[in-house]
C-alpha cells in the first residue's frame, strides 16, 4: 500500500522550499529570527485561507489540533501573537515574489484564450473594499469611510490573475493604470468606462497595444467612413472615428444583444478584426468581474486579520496564492471540476492522507499511485 502525505502538503509541494527561503531572506526586516521563519507564517495564513479560519486565534488552535499531521511541513510552533506581530512588521514582498513564481508555473499548463489571434488579452478592473477608517486609518476613501482598492488584471489565457495593485480607497483606477500599468507590446487590454481618459488611450497606441472598452454616450466623437463588408449578427455599424485629443483615427463598433436587444458602443484601435470579435472581447470582460466575486465569496478577502497595511497586503497575496494552488490543480489534473467545487473538497480533506487526485475521481476509477507519480511532481 503507498503511503501519502496530506493533501495539504501535496499541494504546497508546488511551492519549492529552498527558493521560498531565498525569496524570505531577501524580503527580511529588522532582527533574524531565532525561534520562527517565514515559511511558518506563510502556512499558517495559506491553512488559514484553505480552511476558512475566522481569526488569528482560530488558525492557531487549528494549527494545534492538527500538530502531529504538519510535522512534515516544515511549520514551526505559531502562536497568535508571533502570527500577529510577523503579519504586521515583516514585509509583505515576500509573498508578492511567491506569487509570481506560481504564476509562472499556472501558465505553463493553461489552455489559451478562444480568440483568433494570439496576443496576450488582459482584462482590467478595480474593485473596492470597505472599511472602519477608525480601524484602518490609513485606508482613505470618504470623510467618514475607509476602502481599499484591488487593481488587477487578469489573463484570459485560464483567467488567471496576473498582477495586483493594492491602494486607499481615494486612487481611482484611470490613475493607477496611467501612473501604474505596464502591458506588453502587442497585447490586448479590455477594460470599462472608469478607465476612459483618451490621454491613456494614446499613451497604449504609442506603446503597441490594443484596446477594446465602451465608449461614452458624452465623447466628443468627429465619424469617418463607415467599414466595407457584411456585417456579422448584431453589428449595426462598424465605422472609423476621431476622438478629440487622439491623432490617428478609432474604430467603433456598434452591437446590439441578441437576447436582450441593449445596444453597445465599443471604441477600438484593433482595425485587423471581425467587428463581431471585438464585441466578443469586451463580453470577455465580463470574466474579471465573476473572479472578484469568487475570491470575496471564497476567499478570505473581505475581512482582515491584523490592521496594518502590510498585514492586510499579506493576507491579499497569500489568498492569490491559493487561487493559483487551486488553478494549477484544476488545468494540470484536467478536474473538470468548478474553482469552488475543488476548493470545498480540499477544505474538507487538508489534513487526510490518500493521492491528492484520488479525491475528485469516482471510488472505482481511484488507482494506488505512488508517491513519486503524484500531480505536483509531474513539473
Amino acid at each position: 500500500m503507498a503511503y501519502y502525505n496530506t493533501i495539504l502538503s501535496q499541494i504546497t509541494s508546488l511551492i519549492n522550499r529552498h527558493d521560498f527561503d531565498k525569496h524570505a531572506e531577501s524580503h527580511h526586516s529588522g532582527q533574524k529570527f531565532r525561534s520562527y521563519n517565514r515559511w511558518s507564517q506563510f502556512m499558517a495564513m495559506l491553512i488559514g485561507q484553505l480552511s476558512g479560519r475566522k481569526s488569528l486565534r482560530d488558525i492557531t488552535d487549528n494549527l494545534k489540533a492538527q500538530q502531529r499531521r504538519l510535522y512534515h511541513l516544515g511549520m514551526k510552533q505559531t502562536s497568535r501573537a508571533t502570527l500577529a506581530r510577523v503579519n504586521e512588521k515583516q514585509p509583505a514582498s515576500l509573498f508578492e515574489t511567491v506569487f509570481f513564481d506560481l504564476l509562472e508555473k499556472c501558465q505553463l499548463v493553461t489552455p489559451g484564450h478562444k480568440f483568433s489571434f494570439k496576443n496576450k488579452l488582459y482584462l482590467l478592473d478595480t474593485t473596492t473594499i470597505d472599511l472602519c477608517l477608525s480601524v484602518f486609518p490609513w485606508a482613505k476613501f470618504r470623510k467618514r469611510k475607509g476602502a481599499i482598492k484591488l487593481h488587477m488584471g487578469i489573463d484570459s489565457d485560464g483567467y488567471l490573475p496576473t498582477f495586483m495593485d493594492m491602494t486607499d480607497g481615494k486612487v481611482h483606477e484611470i490613475n493607477w493604470a496611467k501612473e501604474t500599468l505596464k502591458l506588453p507590446k502587442g497585447s490586448f487590454a479590455v477594460f470599462d468606462r472608469g478607465f476612459t481618459d483618451y490621454g491613456w488611450y494614446s499613451s497604449l497606441m504609442k506603446d503597441g497595444i490594443f484596446f477594446v472598452t465602451r465608449l461614452k454616450s458624452n465623447a466628443d466623437v468627429e465619424y469617418l467612413l463607415k467599414r466595407a463588408g457584411r456585417k456579422s449578427p448584431g453589428v449595426t455599424n462598424d465605422q472609423q472615428i476621431k476622438l478629440k485629443g487622439i491623432k490617428g483615427p478609432l474604430r467603433l463598433v456598434a452591437y446590439t444583444d441578441l437576447e436582450t436587444g441593449q445596444e453597445y458602443r465599443f471604441v477600438t484601435n484593433a482595425h485587423h478584426l471581425k467587428a463581431a470579435e471585438i464585441a466578443a472581447i469586451y463580453k470577455e470582460r465580463w470574466q474579471i468581474e465573476q473572479f472578484f466575486k469568487w475570491i470575496k465569496q471564497n476567499l478570505k478577502i473581505k475581512t482582515f486579520l491584523g490592521t496594518s497595511r502590510n498585514a492586510v497586503l499579506t493576507q491579499v497575496w497569500i489568498a492569490l496564492c491559493v487561487y493559483l494552488l487551486i488553478a494549477y490543480l484544476n488545468f494540470k489534473a484536467k478536474l473538470g471540476a468548478s474553482m469552488q467545487q475543488i476548493l470545498r473538497v480540499l477544505q474538507l480533506n487538508l489534513f487526510e492522507r490518500r493521492a491528492l487526485t484520488d479525491l475528485f475521481r469516482p471510488p472505482d476509477k481511484q488507482q494506488p499511485v505512488s508517491p513519486q507519480l503524484l500531480l505536483w511532481s509531474q513539473l
